[in-house]
């Protein structure tokens, strides 16, 4: 039987699009925030039936990386770590970094399976166009995390050939691991495949929620895993340029936020957070697959439940309530969480 959200339990407003001052369009969706021990904080809507993750996960992937010993053992820096966990813009600091992650190994673009796109960032796109170059699997804006399925395989002497696939070694690693964070199985039978071609599994909001509460604190995890966690949140703190680029909701909010937050936005409306400090994790699910709403929403959440330093973040201020401009560069509305989310509980 295939899974369908319920519209009774579903509709759930995250974010308004306003113009002239009437509500134009709704956004409706899911939230769970739930702390590290599994404790509920926060449930609105549909928060059980299982949804695909997508890229939410990828610092999760990372982390055999850096556990298997292979980002030390080639010696991966915080900008080349951080863009393991990234949805990248396919900007040049973006495929520089992808590149050396795999010239570590010995390997170039050509060991990539992610596929190949062009560049997610609008000005990177262009200036490719510009020079009359095609786009290449290293402006795939998953390529970090690929190349660090490369360098984990390579590291343990294993072939990367063919490590999307589910049976593969390394996948088979990195699906235990997430299933291990997220406290659900990870099986054949929620398993479907991402738009990078790797395995992606359809988990309960609120198992997502969890697995990024553990992540921020470690606190029940084994202590290696522990130690990973926090390197890579570190890691995308130092540069949280490589996590989305120019203008990207992860880049914005950890430039200014760095260890106090980590952020991931996922494909079809999906976005989690990580709150180190309060030890919680949030998942966010808009069920029209709109960032926009998803983006607004998690703003203020992050505003509501990340203490008073958060309430107070210029930054989150400007997402909860993101002003909208035509062509002309007139004002004519706004997007913003819907009413109730940016109430203090």
């Amino acid at each position: 039987m295939t899974d369908t959200l319920s519209s009774t339990e579903a509709d759930i407003p995250l974010a308004e699009v306003l113009r002239g001052g009437r509500v134009e369009s709704l956004h409706y969706g899911s939230v769970a925030i739930v702390d590290d021990t599994g404790r509920v904080v926060l449930s609105l809507g549909d928060t059980e039936t299982p949804v695909y993750p997508r890229s939410t996960t990828k610092a999760l992937q990372a982390l055999p990386l850096v556990e298997s010993g292979a980002a030390d053992h080639y010696g991966l820096s915080d900008q080349e770590l951080a863009l393991a966990c990234a949805s990248h813009g396919g900007e040049p600091e973006h495929t520089a970094a992808a590149r050396r992650m795999l010239e570590h190994t010995g390997r170039d673009e050509t060991s990539l399976e992610c596929g190949v796109h062009w560049p997610t960032n609008a000005a990177a796109t262009r200036a490719l166009a510009a020079s009359g170059i095609e786009p290449r699997a290293l402006h795939n804006n998953c390529s970090g995390k690929h190349a660090g399925f490369i360098c984990t395989a390579c590291a343990e002497h294993l072939d990367p050939t063919g490590y999307i696939a589910p049976d593969h070694p390394v996948m088979r690693r990195v699906t235990q691991t997430l299933a291990e964070m997220t406290g659900v199985p990870h099986t054949d039978a929620n398993r479907g495949t991402d738009g990078c071609s790797i395995p992606t599994y359809a988990i309960p909001l609120r198992a997502l929620a969890l697995a990024f509460a553990r992540f921020g604190t470690g606190k029940t995890l084994s202590a290696d895993r522990s130690a990973s966690a926090d390197r890579l949140r570190k890691a995308v703190a130092a540069a949280p340029f490589m996590v989305s680029g120019t203008g990207g909701f992860d880049t914005l909010v950890m430039q200014e936020l760095g260890t106090k937050a980590f952020t991931k936005i996922g494909a079809e409306g999906v976005l989690i957070a990580s709150l180190p400090q309060s030890g919680l994790g949030i998942a966010i699910k808009c069920h029209d697959g709109a960032l926009r709403g998803a983006e607004a929403a998690m703003a203020s959440l992050l505003q509501c439940f990340g203490g008073t330093e958060l309430a107070a973040s210029p930054i989150l201020q400007s997402l909860t309530r993101k002003e909208l401009r035509n062509w002309n560069g007139i004002h004519v509305g706004e997007i913003r969480a819907a009413s109730g989310l940016n109430k203090p509980r």
